[in-house]
């Protein structure tokens, strides 16, 4: 089958419309997009770190309470994640992360003229956490969408953006801060982050359709003349009985076809509306968020996942360099503990994606490798004792981290999960229920270091998190196949119900019908 593209001509602003997903085409485009989305959002959270001892000081507030600036953040950006997917399916991907590069941009600039902390808490932590959640999930769904073979090679590279941000924007905004002071650096970080708005307007929306109709046409005609030719003694008695039908050996003018007509014209008719005017298929997905992914044992068992897993993401890259410090390792050589991280997570998303970007291959059960070896890493922080064995850690740590975070948000999409159909109401769902676990983990961690004064509890914590994920995770699969057996059944019923209507609907064979029981009645009687 050759892949056509029937779009309107107006560049950037009309949807791409194709017969099969394109596995590139504009998707390249929106790749790009995203790249950049991901080291605007992400990358800019995770480099927030360069402001705290200033703010402390200006504010003159502890450690905890500027921490909860981010914390907010990320609770905001999580939790508002349905409201992506209802706005997402009401307004269209492109004007909502266009309206969430808007919003974060003036959370930022806002921010640099704050003068209390709870001012910040508004600013940063709702205003532009809620851009957050606009400009990001969109994103990533309609990539998703572009892209089927080579859908996770493709996201993790893309979702490396946040990774090379990490390394630009620290040492930038760094020394951005010595020059003009942290007000001014914290106001070109807004403006520079209003370049969302010009990654949004690139985001064509895309449709799939298949071309059904030429395979249903070219069986009607064969049908309809070897019927003509079968019922060629019927025709004199129905044309003295009916003297307006006239039948001649024109394929339009069979008795067939004065009641097949319409049914065979309305396909034709129904396909040009749906390409020009795109109103009534529609219908089914005119649902603004689809929760329907609930009744799906596989999605919740992957939901618990994502909820115990977000556990263990954010934790390490927390409490590294506090864990650090106090085995004596110097401040400089701890950095250069958390840059390695970076790296390692870099090569980690790069890996997952190149794997499972094979075909014969199930990639659920990768993921789950990959979990499991998550787990390892966390508890294995505790028993580092000294520079070397802290910094292999950190890399075994980050180059994991890179392989289930670049890929767990894509993973929705497979069919072991809920599908590319669901994609967009499951992500909203999905990242909602981990909203819980990300507002509750650095607390939590922050609870058990309090307690037993210890920084190796806050990686227990995680790793215990992370081996509950993997217990959830395992048990997609068998969910998913435990339904299809379910449904398989059900499925063969109405199949066998569809084949009867499959005879013509025709008058003809009506009246030979009625004179057939009408000569068993003669005989009868």
């Amino acid at each position: 089958q050759k892949m056509t593209v029937k779009a309107v001509k107006m560049p950037c602003t009309a949807p791409n419309v194709y017969t099969k997903v394109p596995d590139g085409g504009w998707g390249w485009t929106i790749a790009f997009a995203f790249f950049f989305v991901e080291a605007l959002t992400y990358g800019i959270i995770k480099s927030f770190g360069v402001f705290f001892n200033d703010l402390m000081e200006s504010f003159d507030e502890t450690n905890s309470r500027i921490s909860w600036i981010i914390s907010i953040c990320v609770f905001v950006q999580t939790f508002t994640a349905p409201l992506s997917t209802v706005l997402s399916n009401r307004f269209g991907h492109r004007f909502v992360v266009m309206a969430g590069g808007v919003l974060i941009s003036t959370g930022m600039v806002t921010a640099s003229f704050a003068r209390t902390v709870v001012d910040m808490y508004v600013t940063i932590g709702v205003i532009s956490g809620l851009g957050y959640c606009l400009s990001f999930l969109p994103t990533v769904t309609i990539l998703s969408q572009y892209f089927d073979k080579r859908r996770s090679l493709v996201t993790a590279v893309a979702s490396t953006g946040e990774c090379f941000a990490v390394f630009s924007f620290a040492p930038a905004i760094t020394a951005l801060k010595e020059q003009i002071g942290w007000r001014y650096s914290l106001l070109s970080v807004g403006v520079l982050q209003l370049s969302i708005v010009i990654c949004g307007s690139l985001l064509r929306p895309i449709i799939i359709k298949e071309q059904e109709e030429v395979k249903a046409q070219p069986p009607e005609e064969p049908t309809e003349t070897k019927y003509m030719l079968e019922n060629e003694q019927t025709r004199t008695s129905i044309e003295s009985i009916d003297s307006g039908v006239e039948i001649t050996t024109s394929p339009s003018n069979v008795p067939g076809k004065t009641k097949a007509e319409p049914k065979s014209e309305e396909p034709k008719e129904h396909v040009q509306i749906l390409v020009e005017n795109n109103s009534t298929p529609p219908e089914p997905k005119t649902k603004l968020l689809d929760f329907s992914v609930m009744k799906d044992y596989s999605f919740i068992c992957y939901a618990f996942f994502g909820l115990f897993a977000t556990l263990g993401f954010f934790a390490p890259s927390l409490y590294i360099i506090p864990l650090s410090l106090s085995l004596g390792i110097s401040k400089d050589h701890s950095a250069y503990i958390l840059s390695a991280m970076a790296i390692a997570e870099v090569f980690g998303r790069i890996s997952a994606g190149w794997v499972l970007n094979k075909k014969p291959i199930r990639k659920i059960y990768i993921e789950l490798i990959c979990v499991v070896l998550l787990s390892v890493a966390l508890f294995a922080f505790p028993f580092a004792s000294e520079f070397w064995g802290l910094m292999t850690c950190s890399i075994f740590f980050g180059f994991m981290l890179g392989t289930v975070a670049g890929t767990h948000i894509p993973l929705l999409a497979e069919d072991d999960v809920v599908g590319i159909a669901k994609m967009s109401s499951a992500a909203g769902v999905y990242v909602f229920i981990q909203s819980l676990a990300g507002l509750a983990g650095p607390p939590l961690a922050g609870v058990l270091v309090d307690t037993t004064q210890n920084y190796s509890s806050a990686f227990y914590s995680c790793a215990a998190g992370m081996v509950l994920g993997a217990v959830f995770l395992s048990l997609v699969r068998p969910c998913k196949a435990g339904l299809c057996h379910r449904q398989q059944p059900c499925a063969e019923e109405s199949a066998a119900e569809v084949v009867v209507p499959d005879l013509p609907d025709d008058f003809i064979e009506m009246d030979i019908g009625k004179a057939e029981n009408s000569g068993k009645g003669c005989e009868s009687m």
